[in-house]
Order: C-alpha cells, then sequence, then structure tokens
C-alpha cells in the first residue's frame, strides 16, 4: 500500500511504503493528514496504528535539485494518465489502450509528449501511417508536456487527487 508524503507545506514530495509511513508517525518526524478507511495495522506486541493515506511531514525539507523544473519521463502509463486513460480522438467515448504517434513514425515522427496521445484500438488501426487531417479527424485536446515535476503514475490513488492538484502534479 503506497502512501503519499508530504512535505511541511502541504506540498507532495513522493510516495513511500505504509510500513516507512508508520515508521515516520511513530518517531514523531511525519503526521497522518488522512487515514486509509479505518484500516489498522496491528504489531506483534498488540498495538494498533492507523494505516495512512496521507501523511506530513513536520519539518520541511529540501533536496538539491527540488525545484528545478524538469519534464517527466515519457511512458505509456504516464501517457495514459495524462490523457484520463481516453481515446483522445474527438466524439470517441472508448478507452485509449493504444499509443499513436500523431506525426507517425514512418514519416519521422518522434515519440515524445507532443506527437504521442491514446487511442482505442479501432481509431489506431484505421488511421495507420496516415496524418489526422487526411482522415478529417481532431482531437480532444492539443498534446502538451504535462505540468509539474512528479509523475506519480505508478502509485497513483484517486484519494490523493486534492493533495496533487494544490502541488501542480500530474493525476487524475
Amino acid at each position: 500500500m503506497s502512501v503519499l508524503l508530504l512535505n511541511a507545506s502541504y506540498e507532495p514530495l513522493t510516495v513511500v511504503s505504509w510500513k516507512r509511513a508508520i515508521t515516520l508517525m511513530v518517531t514523531g518526524r511525519a503526521e497522518m493528514v488522512e487515514q486509509d478507511g479505518n484500516r489498522v495495522v496491528r504489531s506483534s506486541g498488540g498495538a494498533e496504528f492507523p494505516l495512512p493515506q496521507v501523511v506530513r511531514l513536520m519539518r520541511m525539507v529540501s533536496f538539491a535539485g527540488m525545484r528545478r523544473i524538469r519534464p517527466p519521463r515519457f511512458s505509456k502509463a504516464a501517457l495514459s494518465i495524462r490523457d484520463g486513460r481516453q481515446c483522445q480522438v474527438s466524439g470517441c467515448p472508448d478507452r485509449g489502450t493504444t499509443v499513436d504517434h500523431i506525426v507517425p513514425r514512418s514519416r519521422d515522427g518522434a515519440t515524445s509528449w507532443e506527437n504521442c496521445v491514446l487511442m482505442c484500438a479501432r481509431h489506431n488501426s484505421v488511421k495507420g501511417n496516415k496524418l489526422l487531417s487526411e482522415l478529417g479527424w481532431t482531437l480532444r485536446s492539443t498534446p502538451t508536456v504535462p505540468a509539474g515535476t512528479i509523475m506519480l503514475v505508478p502509485a497513483y490513488r484517486a484519494e490523493w487527487a486534492q493533495w496533487l492538484a494544490t502541488g501542480g502534479l500530474v493525476g487524475s
């Protein structure tokens, strides 16, 4: 179970394991901001600890490069988050399951945030190595590099949306 770790200023820092989060809480270095339902963790000594969902450090931390803005690494999982897991062809209600290059690789299109979108298998198959303009298709939105410095893709939980939105990180 993953736990969102916030800085003392409530800015999202990273994701830690529930064990690490409880250790930070027990040692007084962090406090629980949100509990994961009514779930608890029991120690072998019989002590019970609430299972955290979001914890906040008691002291502000900073590290080299913390404020440096870097685009997140491109991946299908991150693209799926950016595109809301939906096919990006206008009017298509289907789930996006394939990565499509707007300018096909066969026409020297790059694998980048600005040139890739999610498409359903049907649209991707029809598109092939054609351009969108050749088919008369439009996209829901112009693909861009996601804002923010951290992509919490593998561990993202819907319950974290309010914390990630305030920190300017990619989520939902």
